[in-house]
């Protein structure tokens, strides 16, 4: 598991970055965390800077849009998929646990 910050630290309709080998980002929609990778399969942009819409972040350079529960893109420019991952919360504490590549086909 990955530490990535305290729950208080990570308001909701907020993101917070995970820098590692694969950028992580981790968004707080109404109460409910989730982790994506963190660069947008399109072109090389945080999807932590992005804007979050509901279970959505829209990338900030060209506007593709993700799903955070199961990373598909709406729609164009961006045709794959992000790998999501499983959040967990333990003593007040926000971790994530990485999907391994060969889960996503990646």
């Amino acid at each position: 598991m990955i530490p990535v910050c305290a729950l208080q630290d990570l308001p909701v309709g907020e993101a917070v970055r995970i820098d590692g080998e694969v950028p992580i980002a981790v968004f707080n929609v109404d109460g409910t965390l989730y982790a994506i990778d963190d660069t947008c399969t399109h072109q090389d942009a945080s999807l932590a800077d992005g804007w979050l819409e509901g279970c959505a972040v829209e990338c900030p350079l060209h506007a593709s849009c993700f799903d955070l529960r199961t990373g598909i893109p709406s729609g164009p420019p961006a045709k794959k998929p992000v790998r999501t991952h499983e959040v967990v919360v333990v003593d007040g504490q926000i971790y994530v646990n990485v999907t391994a590549p060969e889960r996503m086909g990646v």
